[in-house]
């Protein structure tokens, strides 16, 4: 037995002594026990490098080792060694000292850096040699903070790099200045990040309407702040993402509604389908359209209508109609007609519905596809009788999920450790409730895994 195999009690006490060697360490790293793998971790006797592996799972553990001082000193550059993702785990903790930090800057991945960046508790100087790093990654991460100083947020506003400058846009408070410039950024991304600004001057709001690209003008037509001239004329831009865009506001006119219903773009109408508030009628009548990106875009509300469902499982699309057969709460006519349904994979699904009326589910048992057969054979509740119909199924798939059913009839026990499928008696042969007799049956079954499952 080696020390990753041994029981797990025997192998933490092992990790926990004093007087296990750096070898037993290392092979107790090994170990599959999540206590003992982090005792190693902690233990001042395991060596550098197995705290190197160790430490991206047990970051606080190896922070904590006794013995890592002692290491650094004797190896300048421990860390450096590292895996980054181990350095990181490592930094980021509230608790890692200065010399960790200092030695994740060092590190030639760029994981501990920016884990370095992502600190609260940086000091000025530390903030402004990261806002001037040649990684744009770790400038990004500066123009993202809070305590940025004003100076350097106009710095970084300059950036030869647009990610840099769409964080530096995205920032709370902005001078006009700064404000201003960005929003006449070379780069159509820093524009559209403008655009969303919420103290947008509006003759900002203005310009950006105008811009020269569709997706600037698209985040434009999502305010609800905009002039009513310049809303209206980006509601009737030539430009699908624009009008679908426009209908993204918090507030719209409402003969918006009933234009985007006719509209010729389906994203335009996708985006009036998500909508909240959409009136009833035009749920159904969307629910029908002929695109199914706007149906698609009717399953993620919660507030269909019966009318809009029976519509939308009219759809071609079988992963449209499995979609509203594993909803939360559907009518009794809605499940009936899913019963009906020609994939046999939202009829198993329907199968499992704890709200699934009896007279369905007994439909469903009688199914010509075994795999719905099945799907009636685990529901939650389906009787007695129908349990013991299926057990006599001609597929043995079905039967293997009878004899694995938790309310299993009595009577049920013995046709099935006779079933001539050896799969089905195996199945009946790992229940904790067998009678004495069927399992002492099961026990002399002619297959050797039926056996050894019932004899466990």
């Amino acid at each position: 037995m080696t020390f990753a195999t041994l029981p797990a009690a025997q192998a933490l006490e092992l990790a926990c002594s004093p007087q296990t060697r750096a070898d037993e360490l290392s092979a107790l790293a090994q170990h599959p026990d999540n206590a003992v793998r982090e005792a190693v971790a902690r233990h001042p006797n395991t060596p550098a490098e197995v705290l190197g592996t160790l430490g991206e799972s047990y970051p606080a553990a190896v922070l904590s080792n006794p013995a890592l001082t002692l290491l650094r000193l004797a190896q300048p550059g421990l860390l450096g060694g590292w895996p980054g993702e181990t350095v990181a785990r490592l930094v980021a903790l509230p608790q890692a000292p200065a010399w960790v930090q200092d030695a994740a800057l060092r590190h030639e991945q760029l994981p501990p850096r920016l884990a370095v960046a992502a600190r609260s508790d940086l000091s000025e100087t530390r903030i402004r040699n990261l806002a001037c790093a040649a990684d744009w990654q770790l400038r990004e991460a500066m123009a993202r903070r809070r305590d940025l100083p004003a100076s350097l947020a106009e710095m970084l506003g300059n950036d030869d790099d647009y990610d840099v400058r769409k964080a530096v846009a995205a920032r709370e408070e902005l001078s006009p200045a700064l404000s201003a410039r960005l929003a006449a950024d070379a780069h159509a991304f820093v524009r559209a990040v403008v655009a969303r600004r919420m103290d947008l001057p509006i003759a900002a709001m203005l310009a950006l309407a105008d811009d020269e690209d569709y997706d600037v003008q698209a985040a434009i037509a999502r305010r609800h702040d905009l002039p009513r001239a310049t809303r209206e004329a980006l509601a009737a831009s030539d430009h699908p993402g624009v009008r679908a865009a426009a209908l993204q506001a918090w507030q719209v006119p409402q003969g918006w509604l009933g234009r985007a219903e006719h509209d010729a773009d389906p994203e335009v109408r996708a985006a009036l389908a998500r909508r909240p508030q959409l009136p009833a009628a035009a749920m159904e009548r969307l629910a029908a359209d002929p695109s199914e990106v706007v149906r698609r875009a009717l399953l993620d509300r919660d507030d269909l209508s019966e009318a809009a469902i029976l519509s939308l499982i009219q759809s071609p699309e079988p992963d449209i109609r499995l979609h509203v057969a594993s909803a939360a709460e559907m009518s009794a006519a809605v499940l009936e007609a899913l019963a009906l349904d020609s994939d046999p994979t939202v009829r198993t699904v329907l199968c499992v519905r704890p709200d699934l009326p009896g007279s369905v589910l007994e439909r469903l048992s009688d199914d010509e596809v075994a795999e719905v057969r099945r799907g009636a054979a685990l529901a939650e509740a389906p009787g007695d009788a129908l349990l013991l119909k299926l057990m006599a199924d001609p597929h043995p798939g079905v039967r293997r999920a009878v004899a694995t059913h938790p309310l299993l009839p009595a009577d049920a026990f013995g046709p099935l450790a006779a079933d001539p499928d050896a799969g089905v008696r195996l199945s009946l042969a790992g229940r904790a409730d067998l009678p004495p007799l069927v399992r002492a049956r099961l026990q002399a079954d002619p297959d050797e895994q039926v056996r050894l499952e019932a004899g466990l």
